[in-house]
């Protein structure tokens, strides 16, 4: 029997929504604050993905300017009805403290490549929708609510904030909700429901949620009713699919995912997941993607295939396809050469690219705007760290002209963590490098720096290295001879999920790419004339 092998999407692609159409596989992953909004990949075997589009791209569909770190969106759901794919999303524009300002949307297209229309408001009563189609042809919307005056905000798991999950009829030709709101399901005593997803069989009406908050007690519970609108018995096991007991498995943080059957009648679960390094609770490759295969049993329930509820690195594939590919290790140059920017990047929260990046036809310029760590208008363009062990490198041609001008590489989860390998001036150097990081929320803002003094450089092209094995990261420059070290070995594992204030205090995962700003409000441009990621398969 051939094999998947998980994650099936590597690097930040958290919150996996997946849907058939004919032997077409899709799977929607949250994408926070960076844009384009929502990532969707495709598959023909359930084992090898790739990125077929992210079509929340222009501003009549999102900007996010003003969103916090791991604010934007949040948990889209994927669907195809009446000759349409319909996709679901949430926009979070705060999400500290009591309040949760979370807006759900719909947007329909054709086809995955589009044109995706303009968005329909739907509500803002709690966050992680979901779209279902019943047989019948009604359609129903499905959203956790938050509840703000709970004394459970801010507190740990079990958390009474986390009130019950919603769901009303949605008329798609009215394009709004109707009819009266129900509470359908509570969660179990594990706590912190939500990510609901609703599966029809046999004449039940199968629900699945995410709890336990996205750490290290996830999981994906499992809830069953004949009506609709409830109530739901909880599964045998109370949860499908988790990690919370299995502190040594490969494949930690496991939950919040969704059904798919194949043409042939297997069933499949997705599921988000962590990697953590060895020996750390830390996760730089974020929430990733797996799949599990499941299997209905004499009882109606639905269990793992393999027994048990942990998850596995590797599940048997469909029946007649081929399995995953046997080496993962990439290595990829970017020349610039295009007009449009290659898909692997991506940048953050402005729906106005054209303000913070230009292709040149010789590479990529950035035009330096607000701080490193904006919630605004930040020029950064960087690609997800897929691999625990990598190099990426970058030549850049930038002549500063004030301390308020920097530009160079950069290892970036969000504005609390980040390596920064920069090009700037000072009035004693003139043009010098510098190393500025940030090391977690708990330093407020302020940045460490990692050189005694800034490192004069001549003119002339730089060349900007950044390599990591697992926990550590080592920086390198040329000016057109040797690669040579700059500063000491930095702690790469910062630049994680769990770094700062931990588990539960950010979402997305870490990205290194190329950043520019200028705080004097000139737009200093910088040239990046190419970008080289290699990555291995290891550990």
């Amino acid at each position: 029997m051939t094999k998947i092998r998980n994650p099936i999407l590597r690097g930040f692609n958290a919150d996996p929504s997946i849907c058939r159409v004919g032997r077409d596989y899709y799977i929607a992953t949250s994408t926070f604050e960076w844009y384009p909004g929502v990532q969707i990949h495709h598959s023909t075997d359930l084992a090898n993905w790739t990125l077929a589009k992210r079509p929340l791209d222009r501003a009549s569909q999102l900007d996010m300017r003003g969103n916090p770190d791991s604010g934007g969106i949040w948990a889209p759901c994927l669907s195809y009805a009446d000759g349409l794919f319909w996709l679901v999303y949430t926009d979070v524009k705060r999400l500290e403290g009591n309040f949760k300002d979370a807006h759900n949307y719909i947007v329909t297209a054709p086809a995955i490549e589009g044109p995706w229309s303009d968005p329909v408001y739907v509500n803002s009563s709690g966050f992680d929708p979901s779209l279902f189609h019943d047989d019948d042809g009604r359609k129903w919307f499905l959203n956790m609510q938050w509840n703000h005056i709970s004394h459970g905000v801010g507190g740990s798991p079990k958390h009474p904030s986390f009130d019950g999950i919603l769901l009303q009829e949605y008329d798609p030709k009215a394009g709004k909700l109707v009819g009266p709101i129900r509470n359908i399901f509570a969660g179990s005593t594990h706590g912190l429901v939500e990510g609901p997803h609703l599966f029809r069989r046999d004449g039940w009406y199968y629900l699945t949620t995410a709890e336990g908050g996205t750490g290290y007690d996830h999981a994906v519970t499992m809830a069953r009713s004949r009506d609709i609108a409830g109530p739901y018995e909880l599964h045998p096991s109370t949860h499908l699919i988790t990690s919370k007991d299995a502190p040594d498995a490969p494949l930690q943080r496991a939950g919040h995912g969704q059904i798919v059957e194949t043409p042939d009648g297997e069933v499949y679960h997705t599921h988000l997941t962590g990697r953590p390094l060895p020996g750390l609770r830390r996760s730089p490759l974020g929430r990733e993607t797996a799949i599990q295969k499941c299997e209905w049993r004499d009882d109606g329930w639905l269990y793992l295939a393999h027994g048990g509820q942990v998850p596995a690195l590797e599940v048997d594939a469909p029946r007649g396809t081929a399995g995953s590919r046997a080496d993962r290790s990439v290595s990829i140059r970017h020349d610039f050469a295009d007009a449009t920017l290659p898909p692997d990047f991506q940048w953050l929260r402005t729906p106005l690219p054209e303000r913070i990046f230009a292709l040149t036809g010789k590479g990529l310029r950035l035009f330096g705007r607000e701080s490193i760590g904006s919630w605004f208008e930040q020029a950064l363009v960087a690609r997800r760290q897929e691999h625990f062990v990598y190099r990426a490198e970058t030549s850049l041609a930038f002549q500063p002209e004030t301390y308020q001008q920097a530009a160079g590489l950069v290892s970036y989860y969000n504005r609390h963590k980040f390596h920064f390998l920069a090009v700037t001036y000072t009035p004693k150097t003139g043009r010098a490098l510098m190393i500025m990081s940030c090391l977690g929320d708990w330093q407020n803002g302020k940045l460490t720096f990692g050189l005694p003094e800034p490192l004069p450089l001549p003119e002339g092209e730089i060349g900007l290295r950044a390599e990591v094995d697992g926990a550590s990261l080592q920086f390198s420059y040329s000016t057109g001879g040797d690669w040579m070290p700059v500063g000491e070995v930095l702690d790469q594992s910062i630049i994680s999920d769990e770094g700062g204030r931990g588990e539960h205090g950010s979402f997305t995962g870490a990205f290194v790419g190329m950043a520019a700003f200028d705080t004097s409000g000139r737009a200093m441009p910088a040239d990046f004339g190419y970008f080289l990621y290699e990555g291995t398969d290891a550990p």
